[in-house]
């Protein structure tokens, strides 16, 4: 179990995230909708604990993570995968190689400074981006893939860290709908599959409802809506993107990716899929 409890970040007199609260049983995935500058990306860093905590508590399963220094810190980010909008990977080094990264928080410096990895990393390394459709490329450069490559590159290397929970910041926000489709289809494979709790910020609301078993809408730093995809209602929505009472139109290009009926009709057909739905050429 995840939870905040009244978690505050100030950024001077400006307030990102404003006294929220939650509960995120083990196992869930969970969407973070709401505009930009709402909070979402903070609220995710200062779980992973790349931004400092300006009050409340965050904890897991009973563990307090919001003060952790030190190896408990370097522990708890093993344990909290973060996956980013412009993947986070090394360039130049090949992709197997920066899959591998994802152990540099159990090894030793010496290792670390010689890039050495034991057979059975390297194996796992090559399993993992089997899973993923990418593993043909593992002896490229990261820098000569797609988009939608190197981010299931991001997310194998984000398993590679064997967490109890993955943070996604943006994962499609820069991937065109087809490759926005392929690795929500991973994120929802790995939650369905190992059980791994998965919260991802999501600009869209066919991508939250599609994918996601739980909701939480933000808005100037504030929760005001957590709930089921069936319980979004209209009033719900405006609450979130900040839509007029009097009847004005939410902006089709900030509730929709453009997947349409091919996420809706994905979304459904996930339980009895198999494989992960390889990259076209």
């Amino acid at each position: 179990m995840l939870e905040l409890n009244d978690v505050t970040r100030r950024f001077g007199s400006n307030i990102a995230v404003d006294a929220v609260s939650l509960s995120i049983p083990e196992g869930q995935m969970v969407g973070i909708i709401g505009r930009s500058g709402a909070g979402k990306s903070t609220l995710l860093r200062m779980i992973n604990r790349l931004t400092g905590v300006s009050g409340g508590v965050i904890s897991h399963s009973g563990r307090p993570v919001s003060t952790l220094g030190g190896r408990e810190l370097r522990s708890w980010q093993r344990d909290c995968a973060m996956i980013f909008q412009q993947f986070n990977l090394v360039p130049r080094l090949d992709v197997v190689s920066n899959v591998l990264h994802g152990t540099l928080n159990m090894r030793s410096t010496f290792s670390t400074m010689f890039n050495l990895f034991p057979r059975e990393d390297i194996l796992r390394a090559i399993s993992i981006l089997e899973r993923l459709g990418v593993a043909e490329n593992a002896t490229k450069r990261a820098e000569a893939l797609s988009g939608g490559q190197q981010q299931r590159v991001a997310i194998a290397r984000a398993l590679m860290q064997s967490p109890k929970l993955i943070l996604a910041d943006e994962p499609i926000a820069s991937l065109d709908p087809l490759n926005a489709q392929i690795v929500m289809d991973a994120l929802k494979d790995i939650n369905e599959q190992e059980g791994i709790t998965v919260v991802t910020n999501l600009h869209t609301l066919d991508t939250a409802r599609g994918y996601c078993e739980r909701i939480i809408g933000m808005a100037h730093g504030k929760v005001v809506f957590d709930g089921k995809p069936d319980e979004l209602t209209t009033d719900a929505v405006r609450a979130i993107y900040g839509a007029g009472a009097d009847g004005e139109e939410i902006s089709e290009s900030i509730t929709s990716t453009s997947l349409g009926e091919s996420a809706r009709t994905a979304a459904k057909s996930r339980a009895t899929a198999s494989n992960m739905v390889p990259e076209p050429a």
